[in-house]
């Protein structure tokens, strides 16, 4: 969830207030300013500044031993936050829609503490011209020394606009052209699924077909995985970018497609049932591409440009099979740490997941197959970007390789992509037969909202302006009696994020603590309903018939139980059962858990530290998103023998304890 950009010794060209700074009236941080401050525990900092309506404003704050997230506020109203890189720089964009003041909060990541810095770069009028507000949001990624990207518009079928910024490489002071080629991370499984489909067009497979017809290694695991599980992601395998930390893997180390297919042979259950759960799967078009080698006798890489990128004349587009292969005038892909810009290469044996690189001329000719379908015919399309249903009778919001969901009133087919440094997002509006492409070799671009700006400016005339929601208007709010507040306050598990919600009572009201998150003072509704605010989001709580809290659910984006925790704070002795030796045979890995300054600790030799945070007993969270949650287990004698270590994409990788 990190993300954004590094401060010390920044590069952008300086700003001056009569121009560039324009729209900047007064405040306690002025632009081109560096302001060197420090953040106590749990204490955020905050800057008021005064700016003029239609304003637009970048500054970035400098991780020095501190890792923050900002807030911007208009007024008391959330606009934006930015929760990005755990050091280095963390950048801010945002606009205003009227004169006034605004506010930039600076709070700390969880429980830290340290020093920063915070500048604002740019404060100016957004440019009305769609042409000259892409050259002021990649203004910071402009220029001799800063990684960059391209930009492309499709408009009516058309490559309208299509503009390059900043350096491809920084070694060699190679800048950004618009036929540089660029790793578009996952946006590369459409073109996997497109494969497969004329595969199937072929009669070489079929959708329907169990994964072992093609790939008979892979184990028995009591439940047939489909073709099409592979495709849309409900397959219950395990994924291998979740899977592989676990085991001290770190992304550019070598990983070769072999071991990738001998660890899944390992699995010995399956997570879900195929069809039963959508868990974006990584390991699936791994083997999708595995499966077409094996089917047609033709290398991945081969297949695809003599089927797919030839016929559409991508004729600056390459699968890379390997980090290490050539790809001429390719785009080096960077990252920042506390000291500079680093090269970052690509991972090991992505290729069907991720591996291609491509342009954005290229790709305004892969969106256009969306309407003219020269490239599989008008049914491989249709198939291609239908999504298809659970077990449960749910609609997936995932066709084949790529998403498909409502955008602004329109159908919209996108995916974003995102490889070690590089990042790219496409999204395509069939109903006007438009779409925009970004592409960048700089891991800590603020992609979204870059995408959001990107389609306001070029498509907004389209799009249906969505109705003033309920986080946008302050509801009443009512007092709750200081009774009913003390029962509800504690901590709440929302088990399909691992996410922990402390609810917590100052000033007679009730905040939320969320994991990793500042604090969100609520608004009583009703004695038992509570308003996020600024976010279209609520807490209920629900009683037991005796008046005890049984859970508490969070509407947003539909409804999820949150279970009520028990008050557990175990001391030394208590965590001392968990210490020894816990082996994986299938991951052949060790962790060794021990007790370091009256906190768990998971340790491998090949990692920091894992943190274990309690959630209730025999249950942890580890700070880092491989071990979102670990379970100890007992025997029937209470006897601690093992645990489980859960990631979200991976779940229920057991450990023995040795």
């Amino acid at each position: 969830m990190k993300n954004l950009f590094f401060l010390a010794l920044l590069f952008i060209a300086a700003c001056t207030v009569t121009e560039k700074n324009k729209a900047f009236i007064s405040g306690d941080i002025e632009p081109g300013t560096v302001i060197i401050d420090e953040l106590a525990v749990k204490t955020p900092k905050i800057y008021t500044v005064t700016l003029d309506s239609n304003s637009f404003v970048y500054g970035v704050v400098n991780q020095i031993s501190v890792d923050v997230i900002v807030k911007i506020k208009e007024g008391e109203k959330e606009i934006r936050t930015f929760d990005g890189p755990g050091e280095g720089v963390e950048s801010f964009m945002f606009e205003t829609t009227k004169q006034g003041e605004y506010s930039i909060e600076v709070a700390p990541f969880k429980k830290d503490s340290g020093k920063y810095t915070i500048e604002l770069k740019i404060v100016e009028p957004i440019a009305t011209i769609p042409e000259k507000r892409m050259d002021q949001l990649f203004d910071p990624y402009t220029g001799k020394n800063v990684p960059g990207g391209a930009v492309g518009v499709v408009k009516d079928g058309k490559l309208v606009f299509s503009k390059a910024y900043g350096i491809a490489n920084l070694t060699y002071d190679i800048e950004f052209d618009i036929n540089t080629p660029t790793n578009i991370g996952s946006v590369t499984k459409q073109f996997t699924a497109t494969a497969i489909l004329l595969l199937e067009q072929q009669g070489k497979l079929s959708l329907e077909d169990d994964i072992r017809k093609h790939l008979p290694e892979l184990p028995d695991l009591g439940e047939v995985v489909k073709v099409k599980n592979l495709l849309n992601h409900t397959n219950g395998l395990w994924e291998i970018f979740n899977l592989m930390p676990i085991t001290g893997w770190k992304g550019e180390d070598v990983l070769l497609r072999d071991q990738i297919i001998d660890i899944i042979q390992r699995q010995d259950e399956l997570q879900a049932k195929p069809g039963e759960e959508f868990n974006y799967n990584n390991t699936a078009f791994i083997l999708l591409a595995e499966i077409i080698k094996r089917k047609t006798d033709i290398e991945f890489p081969t297949f695809v440009k003599e089927n797919v990128f030839e016929p559409l004349e991508m004729n600056n587009s390459f699968v890379r099979d390997n980090p290490k292969e050539i790809i001429k005038n390719a785009s080096q892909g960077y990252v920042r740490d506390k000291v500079g810009f680093k090269e970052a290469g690509d991972l090991d044996a992505s290729y069907g997941a991720g591996g291609i690189y491509t342009t954005v001329e290229d790709l305004a000719k892969w969106m256009n197959n969306f309407d003219v379908a020269s490239l599989g015919g008008k049914e491989l399309v249709a198939k291609l970007v239908t999504p298809d249903t659970l077990t449960n009778g749910d609609t997936l919001t995932y066709g084949f390789g790529i998403g498909v969901d409502k955008y602004k009133g329109l159908k919209r087919y996108s995916h974003g992509g995102a490889d070690i440094a590089h990042r790219a997002f496409i999204s395509y509006f069939p109903e006007i037969n438009s779409g925009t492409i970004v592409l960048s070799n700089f891991g800590a671009i603020p992609l979204g909202a870059m995408v959001e700006e990107i389609n306001k400016a070029f498509l907004g005339e389209y799009f249906n302006e969505e109705s003033k929601s309920e986080s946008n208007s302050k509801p009443d709010e009512v007092k709750v009696p200081m009774e009913l507040l003390t029962k509800y306050s504690g901590k709440y598990l929302l088990e399909i994020a691992g996410m922990i919600i402390d609810l917590k009572i100052e000033d007679e009201k009730l905040v939320a603590i969320i994991t990793g998150q500042p604090k969100h003072k609520l608004i009583a509704l009703n004695d038992t309903t509570f308003k996020v605010p600024n976010v279209d989001a609520k807490f209920h709580i629900v009683a037991n018939e005796d008046g005890t809290i049984k859970k508490a659910i969070l509407e947003q984006n539909g409804k999820h139980e949150l279970r009520r925790l028990p008050d557990y704070s175990p001391d030394i002795n208590e965590l001392a059962v968990f210490k020894g030796e816990y082996l994986n045979k299938q991951l052949e890995t060790i962790y060794t858990i021990k007790v370091k300054d009256s906190t768990l600790v998971a340790s491998h030799i090949n990692l920091k530290d894992i943190k274990l945070e309690v959630i209730e007993e025999d249950s942890f969270k580890g700070d880092v998103f491989f071990m979102n949650k670990i379970i100890f287990n007992r025997n029937k004698k209470g006897v601690v023998e093992s645990f489980s270590v859960s990631s979200g994409r991976t779940k229920n990788i057991v450990f023995v304890k040795q």
